[in-house]
C-alpha cells in the first residue's frame, strides 16, 4: 500500500501501561518474538545494520523479554535495557542473568529516559504506541541521550494492508524529521522498516 506523509496520526493518548501489563499477565511473550521467524529475521537484520563493530554503551527501551538485548550484548560493552511492564522486566532479568554487561530496569517513556550518554540507542516496535506529545518528547529525549557521533537505530512494523494506521512508516518519518540526526542506513521490506541515524558531531 502506498503511503504519504500525514496519512495517519498517532493515538490521542499513549497506549496505557494497563494494556501492556494485561498482555504479559496472559502470556510471558505476548508477541512470540523469541520464536517467530519474521521477528528472528528482523533482529538479525537489525544487528547486521549496526555500522560499527563495537559500541561502548547501548540503551534499548521497550525491550520486552530481552531477545534483542542478548544479541546487542555481543556488540556492546554495556547494555541498559528497559521496559514499562514489571512482568517483562522480571522475565528479561531471568533471560539475561548470565550476561554481566546487561542491566535491566523498569521505565516508561518519555518520563523514564535515562541519564548519561550512549553511543548506541535501539528502539523497536515502540514509537507508534505513543501520543503525539509523548512521541515528540521521546524523540527529543533520545537525541539528547545520544552522544555526538552516536547511532540511533529504529525498527518498526509496517502495516501494508490497512490504510490510516500509524505504523513504522509514520513513526520513522517523525524520527527522520527530528533535529540533530542524519541518515546512515535505511531498510524497508514487506514486514518492517529500519533506519539508522547518527547524531551530528
Amino acid at each position: 500500500m502506498t503511503r504519504a506523509a500525514g496519512d495517519a496520526v498517532p493515538p490521542e493518548t499513549s497506549v496505557s501501561l494497563d494494556h501492556f501489563t494485561g498482555l504479559y499477565l496472559a502470556k510471558d511473550d505476548p508477541w512470540d518474538i523469541a520464536v517467530k521467524w519474521h521477528d528472528r529475521r528482523k533482529f538479525a537484520v537489525t544487528v547486521a545494520s549496526l555500522p560499527r563493530e563495537r559500541y561502548r554503551r547501548c540503551y534499548e527501551p521497550g525491550a520486552s523479554v530481552g531477545t534483542l538485548s542478548r544479541m546487542l550484548a555481543e556488540r556492546c560493552d554495556e547494555v541498559l535495557t528497559t521496559d514499562s511492564v514489571e512482568e517483562a522486566v522480571q522475565l528479561a532479568r531471568e533471560n539475561l542473568a548470565d550476561l554481566p554487561n546487561v542491566t535491566v530496569e523498569r521505565a516508561e517513556l518519555p518520563a523514564g529516559l535515562p541519564g548519561g550518554e550512549f553511543d548506541l540507542i535501539v528502539v523497536g516496535d515502540l514509537l507508534y504506541y505513543l501520543s503525539a506529545e509523548d512521541l515528540a518528547a521521546t524523540l527529543t529525549g533520545l537525541v539528547r541521550c545520544l552522544e555526538p557521533g552516536g547511532d540511533l537505530v529504529a525498527v518498526h512494523f509496517r502495516d501494508r494492508e490497512n490504510g490510516g494506521t500509524y505504523d513504522g512508516f509514520n513513526a520513522h518519518a517523525a524520527l527522520a524529521a527530528t533535529p540533530g540526526l542524519e541518515p546512515v542506513v535505511h531498510h524497508d521490506d514487506e514486514w518492517f522498516v529500519l533506519d539508522v541515524l547518527r547524531r551530528h558531531s
